[in-house]
């Protein structure tokens, strides 16, 4: 089966959860619109997770549903809207079960067990390159859309980006200071660097660089924002309780992000700013900041390093002892790029 493009007049893009992978997702959206270009694109996520690609210029409407939603409501709502076109970036059964049903002529998943009856076009994970955001491109190859662009998308609003001013104006923020944001958040227990930790950090890079802090917190992060707060040598900025799309303003207002493997950290790379991800129990080729001017650290020698467990069974060592002259090598490394923009 080959598509003709001139067919295509409506598709959907299915990335239900994780705001990291719904943005890393998006490295489709200026190769689609590309090769169909008088089409509509829209995403099905899940209701928590839409700002992701809300203010997203290839992204025409979202639809979305809640985690516990029966999956017949949700196949209504896809089925009204006659797409011609669905790639499922999921590929679980409830979105295998959506994208079968979904009225679309040209329906394209990834290859697993149980799932291939809901597609006539497979791909399979892993074929594209290392890092998941490259592996929602596999879905496009196989119908051979022409990879234009490598860019992951995300933009904040006006009305954001005025939340984000008024704040530092509302501080008093010293401007000529390099404002590094610190986002403490991680999903997992495990991906969470340790406050005592980002303490230490925080403050070898206090020795070298006239820098101010701004520490980015969300839903859960409280109390580990609070330790760090009040444990560097000097205080910094605490960031106001926000959403996610007004803490993403404050993230393109930094200089300079230091971030747990979480979804503000692809924010910030999406955003362009340069990014160093702290990671532990997931493997930093496949899920580091996807940005020229970002980069990683890791503990990699380890026994137990990206070992993938939500909970760490050891002594969480992998932050605890990642060596401080690592982090300064990158930190210096994206000083410099800091100071050429």
């Amino acid at each position: 089966m080959k598509i003709n493009s001139n067919e295509i007049k409506k598709i959907l893009c299915i990335k239900p959860r994780g705001i990291g992978d719904i943005i890393l997702s998006t490295i489709v959206l200026e190769n689609l619109k590309s090769a169909f270009a008088h089409s509509e694109i829209h995403y099905l996520t899940e209701e928590f997770a839409k700002r992701a690609v809300e203010n997203n210029p290839f992204v025409s409407k979202i639809l979305t549903f809640n985690k516990k939603d029966f999956v017949l409501p949700i196949i209504r709502k896809v089925r009204k809207e006659n797409y011609d076109l669905v790639f499922d970036f999921w590929s679980n059964p409830k979105t295998a079960q959506i994208t079968f049903f979904s009225g679309a002529k040209y329906r394209i998943g990834y290859e697993k067990k149980g799932r291939k009856y809901a597609y006539n076009f497979l791909g399979r994970n892993g074929t594209m390159g290392k890092h998941a955001a490259e592996d929602n491109l596999v879905l496009l190859n196989i119908i051979d859309v022409p990879i234009i662009s490598k860019k992951i998308i995300f933009k904040t609003t006006e009305v954001e980006k005025e939340f984000a001013k008024k704040f530092l104006a509302s501080i008093n923020h010293q401007y000529e200071l390099k404002l590094i944001g610190i986002i403490p958040s991680g999903g997992w227990e495990s991906k969470r660097c340790d406050p005592v930790k980002w303490i230490e950090i925080c403050d070898e890079i206090q020795k070298k660089y006239q820098s101010h802090f701004l520490i980015l917190w969300g839903p859960g992060d409280e109390k580990d924002a609070k330790s760090i707060s009040e444990g560097l040598n000097r205080t910094p900025l605490m960031a106001p309780k926000s959403s996610f799309g007004e803490l993403s303003g404050l993230i393109e207002k930094c200089d300079l992000i230091i971030a747990n493997d979480s979804g503000p950290m692809h924010v910030a790379a999406a955003l362009r700013k340069p990014t160093l991800g702290i990671f532990g129990p997931t493997d930093p080729e496949a899920h580091r900041p996807f940005a020229e001017n970002s980069s990683y650290v890791i503990h990699s020698e380890l026994h137990c390093i990206k070992c993938t467990k939500l909970v760490c069974p050891y002594g969480h060592e992998c932050m605890l002892e990642l060596p401080i002259d690592k982090v300064m090598i990158e930190i210096e490394r994206l000083m410099k790029i800091v100071k050429q923009n």
